[in-house]
């Protein structure tokens, strides 16, 4: 039996575990969910051989921030099966989805400010831990934020940061044959003769992209070139435009995790939801995330 954390419903089975269903799949790896036979819940993560040295480093990431509450957390053990020949680990299951299948759930209707400034602060707290420690996730996107049920009362989830395969470790070179962030979250100097700069500017820069999306943007893709402009018709709050700006700065003027924790438009009170859009959307949070999750 192997623990993913220190609360026993984390505790793997592996003896009774059985394969549930697909949550994704992408270019080194597949998620599956499992359960074992009380009926627990966890993520497996497969990946053929030869990317072994990825789900290596995720694990070994995702071990260096144990027990923090804004990285998802993994089992203690890394796994190598003959038939077929992959890899794999264990990691808490996210029963809310990601970030990526609410914003697609929502077909278009704005999201609260309110819900776009806690998830920020969220994501946030992520990012300052790993670039305090000399990290960088080099893929941040919504389909990397994994969502938790809230432990805060009224709110209608918790995130997690995941898919460190492309991340960058301190003092360490990097293999660009692994880069996986999108041209859409990717900063106009990363199409430049210099290419792309792995620090942590990359990050801010992903995490105004993903405010943007949130807020309703479109992403306009440069006629000429792979760089992405967003569009943002929805009137939004002065403080939000200017967290949006600070994160849209060209490098190296990018301000950093820690300095945004304490921009305006993290730290205001902001109010509930007052029109009836907004009202709505807020009342349809909760029940949207499991019809997305078995989609």
């Amino acid at each position: 039996m192997e623990k993913l954390g220190r609360d026993d419903e984390l505790i793997v089975d592996e003896s009774s575990l059985k394969s549930f269903s697909l949550l994704c799949q992408g270019n080194f790896s597949y998620v599956c969910l499992m359960k074992d036979s009380k009926s627990r819940r966890c993520a497996k993560k497969s990946s053929p051989m030869q990317h072994k040295q990825i789900l290596e480093k995720e694990l070994r990431i995702m071990h260096r921030f144990r027990d923090h509450h804004r990285i998802v957390q993994a089992s203690n053990k890394f796994h190598i099966q003959i038939k077929p020949s992959e890899c794999y680990i264990y990691m808490e299951y996210a029963s809310e989805g990601n970030l990526h299948k609410f914003i697609s759930g929502l077909e278009g209707k704005s999201v609260p400010e309110s819900l776009v400034q806690r998830t920020a602060r969220m994501i946030l707290e992520g990012l300052e831990a790993l670039h305090s420690h000399g990290y960088v996730h080099c893929n941040l996107r919504p389909s990397n934020v994994l969502l938790f049920p809230s432990k805060t009362p009224g709110e209608p989830w918790d995130l997690k940061l995941a898919d460190f395969g492309s991340s960058k470790e301190p003092d360490s070179d990097y293999g660009w044959m692994y880069f996986g962030t999108a041209p859409k979250y990717m900063p106009i100097e990363s199409f430049g003769p210099k290419g792309v700069i792995i620090d942590p500017s990359l990050d801010i820069y992903a995490l105004g992209c993903v405010v943007y999306e949130m807020l309703g943007a479109i992403p306009i893709q440069d006629y000429f070139d792979e760089y992405y402009e967003w569009n943002l018709r929805r009137h939004i709050s002065p403080e939000a435009r200017d967290f949006l700006s600070r994160c849209s700065n060209m490098h190296p003027h990018r301000p950093t995790a820690a300095y945004l924790l304490n921009h305006p438009f993290i730290t205001q009170i902001l109010p509930s939801p007052t029109t009836e859009d907004n009202k709505e959307i807020s009342r349809s949070l909760i029940p949207s995330f499991s019809k997305l999750l078995l989609a």
